[in-house]
């Protein structure tokens, strides 16, 4: 599995700082790298704590990020007297990059500079280095369309999904944003980047888990084994693009809609994402690549002969206090118990494997189903 809880590193092996909304991805890709994960994160969950050296819950919110003093803080009590390899940076900083521009006066980042990710994430930034470089891209407008059935509302800086709405339906919020509605199939690309090229890790089929509130919210991804060829040598060449005209290094994602067999560019996330766990590898850790990568040095990518998929199981309806029960090896970012849950409140990711695509989709989503049976059934 993409997740093992690792016994707790020797004394020999070096520290890695993390920084993010939830570390605990990060930190079993930097175990799984042989590096002693220290992590700042908003959760500090029973898996975080199980895999990492140390872990330090920081205070913030979803919306906001993280709290500049609090999160240097921890990074230095995290820290102490042993400098860490670097620092990696996952979600929680695309609204806040000052917060990067401080963690690299004090120790060696690992990933995408400030600058790169306030360009990355600037809607009318990112909309016109597209344009120059011939990618495909929904058109955006800061000003509400007067046709708003054919359009989505987005906040800039965000992440997951859970933000954007339909921009028919919603107020106008500081940070809004407007982008055309392609329909069509969700697919990202998981990539490297060296600051001059662009090499794919992967490709992933993604799927929404849409409430009324949120009509699309992130539901899982699922590791391709195969993809045009062509299409992918055009993907790459896109990035590699963009990765020059804005200085991507490590690992990063890229969120595109396909119809028809053709493409549109969605987003670029400037950092380790969501579907870290299905792409690892104990062979070709992907945490190492990162690091090598972000130093503009050679690095191996992982190979694979099957799927395998990632799905969050939400709450769908309130739980005043979170069960007890043994949870299957397949499962991570488990809520703990005595917790207090409202409805669409995450419970866990499930993971599953699979010869194909759709085997591994099945096989996850009969996993989600047996973990909502368990909590349902723990609660009667």
């Amino acid at each position: 599995m993409p997740f093992p809880l690792h016994e707790k590193s020797s004394h020999k092996a070096r520290p890695l700082l993390i920084a993010a909304i939830s570390g605990r991805a990060l930190a079993a890709a930097a175990r799984r790298a042989g590096y002693r994960p220290l992590v700042a994160d908003f959760f500090r969950d029973t898996d975080t704590v199980a895999i990492a050296e140390k872990a330090v819950r920081v205070p913030g919110s979803m919306q906001a990020g993280f709290e500049q003093a609090s999160l240097i803080e921890a990074l230095d009590e995290l820290a102490g007297d042993e400098p860490p390899v670097a620092v990696v940076c996952g979600s929680g900083f695309e609204r806040r990059p000052e917060i990067v521009d401080e963690i690299a006066r004090r120790y060696p980042l690992a990933g995408n500079s400030a600058s790169t990710i306030r360009r990355i994430k600037d809607p009318h930034l990112f909309a016109a280095d597209c344009a120059e470089l011939g990618i495909p891209h929904p058109e955006h407008r800061w000003e509400r369309p007067a046709d708003p059935e054919s359009w989505v509302s987005k906040q800039a800086g965000a992440a997951g999904g859970g933000h954007i709405r339909r921009a028919d339906s919603g107020e106008d919020l500081p940070g809004i944003y407007f982008q055309r509605f392609v329909a069509g199939e969700s697919i990202s690309a998981l990539f490297i980047g060296d600051g001059r090229n662009a090499s794919i890790v992967g490709f992933s089929r993604q799927w929404t888990a849409p409430t009324p509130q949120t009509p699309y919210r992130y539901g899982g991804a699922v590791r391709l084994r195969r993809f045009n060829r062509h299409e992918a040598a055009l993907i790459e060449s896109w990035l590699s693009g963009l990765t020059r005209r804005a200085g991507l290094v490590g690992l990063c994602s890229a969120d595109f809609i396909r119809s028809r067999g053709s493409y549109r560019l969605v987003e670029i996330n400037p950092r380790p994402g969501a579907t870290l766990d299905i792409f690892d590898s104990e062979a070709a850790p992907l945490i190492e690549a990162h690091l090598q990568a972000s130093r503009s040095a050679p690095h191996a990518l992982p190979r694979f002969r099957d799927c395998m998929a990632s799905i969050i199981v939400y709450a769908d309806k309130p739980v005043e206090r979170f069960p007890s029960f043994s949870w299957p090896e397949w499962a991570a970012d488990h809520q703990s118990p005595g917790t207090t849950l409202s409805a669409g409140d995450p419970i866990c990711t499930a993971f599953a494997s699979g010869r194909s695509a759709l085997a591994a989709q099945r096989a996850v989503r009969d996993r989600a189903r047996e973990i909502e049976h368990r909590v349902e059934g723990a609660r009667t």
